[in-house]
């Protein structure tokens, strides 16, 4: 789509999206990613690892058939070329890992397990954790920042295995820190975090998207 510099609302999905992942294509703006779990107007960029921020000027709204944007330079920019990537989430949970003995963190999102897509919000605990991802079969890769710490993103690939990451704001080659995922595969209902505050701050508000194989929606693995 085109930007106006004003506001304007984006359709045609056929469905109301849940994380609307948008890039100027025309210049150098940030990404610019936006969920349901943690509410419209709320972003992260994946391309630094500043702390989420809240602005009424970005996008306004997930709608029925796309979502609605303010006048905002980022998503909207006069003129600016524009993508969007859209992902459906659909049903909501709340997990009290004590009460209901899945995962030792608790954790809030949405899933969609059709598509093998889930959205979590948990609060970092500094300890080694286990967190469930409202999915029921296990994420090959997930995306995981700290909402309200200035710190990296954290990607795990099932195919680099648990003790491996990625920085998806970074260059970097692929490192060896166990303290990411605990060495430990995610399962159908887990996902592991160990000590390490890109994927586990105490304290701080966390934000994972997890993706599972699914036919007809994604596949994962590498090249050479």
């Amino acid at each position: 789509y085109t930007g106006n510099g004003g506001t304007q609302s984006i359709t045609g999905l056929d469905f109301q999206p849940d994380f609307v992942w948008i890039k100027s294509r025309n210049d150098t703006n940030s990404h610019f990613l936006f969920n349901s779990v943690t509410g419209a107007t709320n972003f992260l960029n994946s391309d630094n690892n500043d702390v989420e921020k809240d602005q009424d000027d970005t996008l306004t709204s997930f709608d029925s058939d796309g979502f609605s944007l303010g006048d905002g330079t980022g998503p909207n920019g006069s003129s600016d070329t524009e993508v969007a990537w859209n992902w459906k989430a659909e049903t909501s949970f709340t997990n009290d890992a004590s009460g209901t003995g899945i995962g030792s963190i608790d954790s809030v999102g949405s899933f969609n397990n059709d598509a093998g897509f889930s959205i979590v919000s948990y609060t970092g605990t500094g300890s080694n954790g286990t967190i469930k991802h409202g999915l029921n079969s296990k994420p090959q890769v997930i995306f995981v920042k700290a909402r309200t710490g200035d710190t990296n993103w954290g990607t795990y690939h099932e195919i680099l295995g648990n003790t491996k990451f990625m920085r998806l704001n970074q260059t970097n080659a692929v490192e060896t820190e166990a303290t990411f995922w605990n060495s430990t595969t995610a399962t159908s209902s887990v996902f592991s975090v160990g000590s390490n505050i890109v994927t586990n701050w105490n304290t701080k508000t966390m934000i994972a998207y997890c993706f599972a194989e699914k036919k007809g929606y994604s596949k994962f693995g590498s090249y050479t």
